[in-house]
């Protein structure tokens, strides 16, 4: 499986996001996900669905040391006191020792960064977590982030799909070393009927779906979590190693961006960036 290299670990490049999958249908996904190839799982204690994670880890029989769990802090847990208790609440749900990434869910001015960064820094050292990283976080904020972090930041999750530049972000992973995980990447089925996507599908005989995540993981340093519910769709989404899109196939999607592409936004959300 392709992977990207980021902060000492590996991290296969198409990932299974589990966001807003119920806990009746999780467990059997992520398992049944795992047999058909899928060795990239990333969860949220947001999400309330950790533990049905592990249990399908578990019940895959796939060896641990095979799958990547990512796994994210939530806003509100992010002072020095109590972001080490919520790792370890988090690895508690998911049965696991430690998780091979653990986030930031997103930034949250109200706990100085500096004191943020350390304590997700001694989390790391203490084992908890291979490697550590950071989402929803802008490039200025990143640029802040590395510099206050006593280890090496792996990767910033943010929003990312045809329809949503992240140039400026993009530019300031790679400037500092990181990967850029991809959420969202299918737009929340929005890709699924797009004239551009449905053409490019057609050239290459696949989904609209597939060509997005191509697109993605052929960016350098991007990896993609696209998230199904449905186990066939999913496996779908997984197979995107046999076809390659050409550079004007590329150029045409990137086009497909604009101002008013982004679907996540909460009220917290920061000050995001604009591509120029």
């Amino acid at each position: 499986m392709n992977t990207v290299f980021t902060a000492g670990v590996e991290i296969p490049v198409v990932g299974l996001g589990v966001w807003q999958i119920e806990k009746p249908v999780c467990a059997e996904l992520v398992s049944r996900a795992l047999h058909a190839g899928y060795r990239h799982v990333d969860t949220a204690a947001m999400y309330k669905n950790e533990a049905e994670v592990g249990e399908g880890l578990r019940h895959s029989g796939v060896p641990r040391g095979e799958v990547f769990v990512t796994t994210k802090i939530w806003k509100d847990d992010l002072g020095p006191d109590r972001l080490e208790a919520a790792a370890e609440a988090g690895l508690k749900r998911l049965g696991l020792d430690h998780v091979d990434l653990l986030l930031l869910h997103w930034p949250n001015p109200a706990f100085p960064l500096k004191s943020v960064m350390e304590a997700l820094a001694a989390v790391k050292r203490r084992g908890l977590t291979r490697a550590i990283g950071v989402a929803n976080f802008t490039a200025d904020l990143l640029e802040k982030a590395v510099d206050l972090c006593p280890e090496p930041l792996a990767v910033n999750q943010v929003e990312y799909h045809p329809f949503l530049s992240q140039a400026p972000v993009l530019k300031a992973c790679r400037r500092l070393g990181l990967a850029l995980t991809a959420y969202s990447p299918l737009a929340q089925g929005k890709v699924m009927h797009d004239a551009t996507l449905e053409a490019v599908a057609h050239a290459h005989e696949v989904t609209p779906a597939q060509v997005a995540i191509r697109w993605l993981m052929q960016q350098e340093g991007v990896i993609a979590i696209p998230k199904s519910s449905h186990i066939q769709r999913a496996a779908t989404n997984m197979d995107v190693f046999g076809f390659e899109l050409t550079k004007d196939e590329c150029e045409r999607i990137d086009a497909l961006a604009r101002p008013d592409g982004r679907l996540i936004n909460p009220p917290w959300a920061p000050q995001w960036d604009v591509a120029a």
